[in-house]
């Protein structure tokens, strides 16, 4: 199962695991793949407290940070907002569209000392908020760092060369953005096809892989959307494809840190409840599909904002729900991001288990390949 991403990732199984859950990155990284910390919505003590935690479980095996670094946000002309100057631009339209969503669906208010962004604070996507971050996460011995907006800035690239071994990856919807990618230093390509959950293109994962191989080559590309099982990593390592990157198959594991009502909504979903939305972060993103989306999708709702906007529009909204757990008009509302392989996610196992499945069944494809060559 060895390919040439293996090598240069020091892992054993060319399997990466997309996670805000260090618990999972841990134990991908420690079941001989590579765990990618998602940490695009950090602080930079938060995400030091989390790669030092890492740190210790994974005795220096190899894991990545995953950054959002879009190309276009709203105040990029003036070097990024922070909350405050975010908050004064949100129109009282869609401040009152999401009031008027919580009462509605009857959501209570969060506790006075209770977190209001969540994951969901995208203000470090500009330089002012995420240089900072490249700082923490150069101080730790990553051996990825991947942008999932946008091709990687300069100043990324300069950091990752001039650290031990750091590979620069970068998502791509399209063979334009895996080319440019390139240009501006990406060493490794994440072709990731619409099936994909979070932020995600049209194009199809079969259609978009070789077509970014062929594009980018010889830089190696790793296959996104739709991957959970050993049969799809073998058809997109026989798309060009050096392994996968994996993201939606660990939000169900023992691991993952997924909302009970959201996990139950995971288990029992077929590939046809997910829709392409910006109703959460202000830029397309599949995600499970609920009154949320619903919502966002009817005649009376209002545009979606762009980057970092809407998130910072719903963020209170939306850990509320989280915080009403099972309370009816939350659980009607609760969604996540997830993409299509999420009809088969209806089983919980550990990651260990995941990646032991997935390289077990990519086997026995193998074999099968072997037997069928063989007869010819």
């Amino acid at each position: 199962m060895q390919t040439p991403i293996c090598d240069l990732l020091g892992i054993e199984f060319p399997i990466v695991a997309f996670s805000h859950c260090r618990d999972v990155v841990a134990a991908v990284t420690n079941a001989g793949g590579l765990g990618v910390l998602g940490a695009g919505t950090h602080s930079p003590e938060h995400l030091d407290v989390e790669l030092r935690w890492i740190d210790e479980q994974v005795k220096g095996r190899p894991y990545g940070v995953d950054l959002l670094l879009p190309a276009k946000y709203e105040g990029a002309s003036e070097g990024g907002l922070d909350r405050n100057a975010i908050a004064q631009r949100l129109p009282a339209e869609h401040v009152a569209f999401v009031a008027d969503l919580m009462r509605r669906y009857d959501i209570p208010a969060l506790p006075d000392d209770a977190d209001r962004f969540g994951r969901l604070d995208m203000s470090p996507v500009s330089p002012l908020g995420y240089e900072p971050l490249l700082d923490v996460a150069f101080a730790h011995p990553i051996r990825l760092i991947a942008s999932a907006l946008g091709s990687p800035p300069p100043s990324l690239v300069q950091r990752a060369h001039q650290a031990d071994r750091c590979v620069v990856a970068a998502l791509a919807g399209t063979v334009e953005h895996a080319q440019r990618h390139v240009e501006h230093g990406a060493q490794l390509i994440v072709a990731q096809g619409t099936e994909a959950g979070g932020h995600t293109g049209e194009i199809t994962t079969m259609v978009l892989v070789p077509d970014v191989v062929d594009a980018v080559s010889p830089v190696p590309v790793l296959a996104a959307g739709g991957i959970a099982t050993g049969r799809q990593l073998a058809a997109a390592i026989a798309l060009g494809a050096q392994g996968a990157w994996c993201g939606s198959v660990w939000l169900t594991t023992d691991e993952a840190e997924t909302e009970p009502v959201v996990r139950e909504k995971f288990l029992k979903a077929t590939s046809r409840d997910t829709v392409r939305s910006r109703s959460i972060t202000g830029k397309p993103a599949r995600m499970l599909r609920s009154e949320w989306t619903n919502e966002w999708d009817g005649a009376n709702a209002p545009s979606t904002l762009p980057v970092p906007l809407q998130s910072a529009l719903i963020a209170e909204a939306q850990m509320r729900i989280t915080h009403a757990g099972a309370h009816p008009g939350a659980s009607a509302l609760a969604n996540y991001f997830v993409g299509q392989v999420v009809g088969r996610l209806n089983r919980t196992r550990s990651c260990q288990q995941v990646i032991l499945d997935i390289v077990t069944e990519y086997a026995e494809v193998v074999e099968r390949f072997i037997d069928l060559a063989d007869a010819d």
